[in-house]
């Protein structure tokens, strides 16, 4: 076990259990601090490991809660790594973490076909005998894919200031209106944004369900293209906090990339935007829709998890007409893939009941969230429309739909 996960701080307070929401939800998880400081004691020894450990979230709600800063969910990660190495991940498992690879097949086919093709009774039934539910709602591909509407937009010619957009697999595949949002936004402030082609997905996938070899490689492209940026002085910055989380967290995961490269940390693209509006570049008070709007705003685990504070929510009270509420309900359930899958879509549907609750009482319409994947457990939980608060803002600036 690498050090920097503060192992021997653990002093048994349950604290981490309390705040667990899978513990929670259900009986077959031991808790976080069973499976994490308690269990690791025992892997030592080469003791086995717990079926049970499969059922962390990664949520990151025991390291948001622990007092003596053990990052026990990083803990569960590193033990799944290791016995994934010996034991070989399932293929419902496979496809779930290669979200990206199965995106670049997709730009061959219209994505209506796609998109059927997994949501017809026969798909689901597959779906489902290969481990992957048939109640939940898998996102939908995008017709056109971000890195094509990128590459097709022509961002004005006098930019001087320039920043670096890592898009990230759900906004690439899934959402690229978002990405868009974040060019047409960062244009109006005065920023050229280049995104290259070569950023991977972060590996947040590929990790926790198993494939550590190829999360290492993402990583290390992905560290290799924001070098050179970095080497320019130009900001890399990222609107998923999951992708944000994973870049923090590469140092844990694999410190000879961390080494070799120095900081692995990108930025969160709604800092940056406060960053603008505090030096004049951007200017919530002269939105050109001031209309009233009602928006209930989830904050996602791994954005709490940073320690960053909810720069998308202080974004959305900063604009004129809009009354923002934080949902302030715990975790959505989602936690990337997990709620996906057939033997933990019940639990996650457990998990976020009270946020989706919390929802529906409010009698507001919209929702707002960063983070891709709770935007889709939000809407199958509640069947409200769900937008980035940076969408929100542009809208509101621009006065556009």
């Amino acid at each position: 076990m690498k050090p920097d996960t503060n192992l021997d701080k653990c002093v048994a307070c349950s604290t981490c259990v309390v705040q667990c929401p899978v513990a929670e939800a259900t009986s077959k998880f031991l808790g976080p601090r069973m499976l994490g400081p308690a269990s690791q004691r025992f892997r030592l020894l080469n003791a086995g490991e717990d079926d049970s450990l499969s059922y962390c979230a990664n949520c990151k709600n025991c390291d948001i809660s622990c007092p003596h800063g053990v990052e026990v969910s990083n803990i569960n990660m590193l033990a799944r790594a290791e016995y994934c190495r010996e034991h070989r991940p399932s293929f419902r498992d496979w496809i779930l973490a290669h979200g990206e690879l199965e995106s670049k097949l997709v730009r061959y086919l219209p994505s209506f076909l796609a998109n059927v093709g997994q949501a017809n009774p026969l798909a689901k039934l597959i779906l489902g005998q290969i481990g992957i539910s048939p109640k939940a709602d898998l996102p939908k591909f995008a017709p056109k894919q971000f890195p094509a509407m990128f590459k097709a937009y022509k961002q004005p010619e006098n930019l001087t200031k320039k920043v670096v957009f890592f898009p990230g697999c759900f906004v690439k595949a899934y959402a690229p209106e978002k990405g868009m949002d974040f060019v047409k936004l960062m244009n109006r402030a005065g920023y050229y944004v280049e995104s290259p082609e070569t950023f991977s997905c972060c590996g947040t996938p590929l990790y926790t369900n198993g494939f550590e070899e190829d999360a290492r490689k993402s990583a290390e492209a992905n560290l290799t293209e924001m070098a050179k940026w970095r080497a320019e002085g130009i900001p890399v910055m990222s609107l998923c906090p999951s992708c944000q989380l994973m870049f923090k967290e590469l140092p844990v995961y694999f410190p000879e990339l961390a080494e070799r490269f120095g900081s692995t940390d990108i930025g969160d693209c709604m800092q940056f935007v406060i960053e603008c509006i505090g030096r004049g570049e951007l200017d919530p008070e002269k939105a050109a829709d001031k209309s009233p709007l009602s928006v209930i705003y989830h904050a996602p685990c791994h954005l709490r998890a940073q320690g960053i504070g909810l720069p998308g929510f202080d974004i959305l009270r900063m604009l004129p007409g809009v009354k923002a509420v934080n949902a302030d309900a715990g975790c959505c359930g989602i936690s990337g893939s997990y709620g996906f899958k057939k033997e933990k879509y019940d639990i996650a549907m457990a998990v976020g009941s009270k946020l989706f609750e919390t929802i529906k009482d409010s009698g507001i319409e919209l929702v707002s969230t960063e983070c891709g994947t709770c935007s889709v457990q939000i809407t199958h939980g509640t069947g409200k429309r769900v937008l980035h608060p940076l969408s929100i803002l542009r809208q509101r600036l621009e006065g556009a739909e």
